[in-house]
């Protein structure tokens, strides 16, 4: 693994059509899913896997909107710059774009309408971003593989061939909107030729690490939910699964101000100073019930 941190970006572009008429007015990225922002929840992905150098890449129109509500992240401890996508050129244009944000570092791509949740997951994480070595695809067993882009395992868990939207699947595994890369990413996305829809496909950059014997896939196992929130009624399911688990164990979700502090990204001190200036809402309280007496960690 390069010496130099691994660098997060999160791509939150396209024109949000699978939410219109909500995104005529509003990026998809700030709509809530229960009680937040839906781009705290990747924000918070990236956070989990102790990644605090993170590009967020966006649409000319919503980038500003995004960067009004988390500006340059110093007040979490984050290193937060910004980029346009201002057409969808595809997922793999994301190491296009951010070539110099990365400036040789490895990188973890999430997807902005991707949701993860489990109780290992953060640990699954930050143990593939420490032992990160080529590239690292998250893959999570679904009932309909045709749907998906899907990669082959061996015995080892290792993989063996990748497919996009397969009539006959050689696995029920998902590739997720998850991905970790060496330092070669940018040099590899350079080499991408436009796919027949005309879009630099993720799965093109992942093919280029499994010809060299170097794509590595991390099993999401039971227990674990990956939704993507992209859809009415995906972003309803979301949040109704975010809604029961806060409700029962009086716990937030991918709430960043306290993944920074449980992290070690801010101190107390931080965190109390950012709660004392939220106005009053339920948001505010679960803060300062935190800061005085604390949880157990996650």
């Amino acid at each position: 693994m390069s010496e130099k941190p691994v660098k997060g970006i999160i791509l939150a572009g396209g024109s949000g059509s699978r939410m219109y008429p909500t995104t005529q007015a509003i990026s998809k990225q700030l709509i809530p899913i229960y009680d937040k922002p839906a781009i705290y929840y990747p924000l918070s992905t990236l956070m989990l896997g102790d990644i605090k150098d993170i590009l967020i890449i966006s649409t000319p129109r919503d980038l500003p909107m995004i960067k009004d509500l988390l500006g340059d992240g110093s007040q979490l401890g984050l290193n937060l710059d910004y980029a346009e996508q201002a057409q969808p050129n595809g997922i793999a244009e994301a190491f296009l774009i951010g070539e110099t944000f990365i400036d040789g570092s490895p990188s973890c791509l999430i997807l902005g309408d991707n949701f993860f949740y489990a109780y290992d997951f953060p640990k699954l994480l930050r143990t593939a971003v420490s032992n990160l070595n080529g590239a690292t695809v998250f893959a999570y067993q679904v009932s309909n593989p045709s749907d998906f882009g899907i990669v082959e395992v061996d015995e080892n868990f290792k993989a063996v061939s990748l497919e996009e939207k397969p009539e006959l699947p050689k696995s029920r595994w998902a590739v997720t909107g998850l991905y970790l890369y060496d330092h070669r990413a940018v040099e590899f996305a350079k080499k991408l030729k436009p796919s027949a829809r005309g879009e630099l496909e993720i799965t093109d950059l992942n093919r280029a690490y499994l010809q060299l014997d170097q794509l590595k896939a991390v099993a999401l196992g039971r227990g674990t939910s990956w939704l993507d929130t992209g859809t009415p009624r995906n972003l309803l399911q979301t949040a109704q699964f975010v809604q029961i688990i806060e409700d029962r164990q009086g716990l937030k979700i991918s709430c960043p101000e306290e993944v920074a502090w449980r992290r070690g990204f801010i101190s107390k001190e931080q965190l109390t100073r950012l709660t004392d200036a939220l106005p009053k809402s339920t948001y505010k309280t679960y803060l300062e019930t935190l800061v005085r007496d604390g949880y157990l960690n996650y």
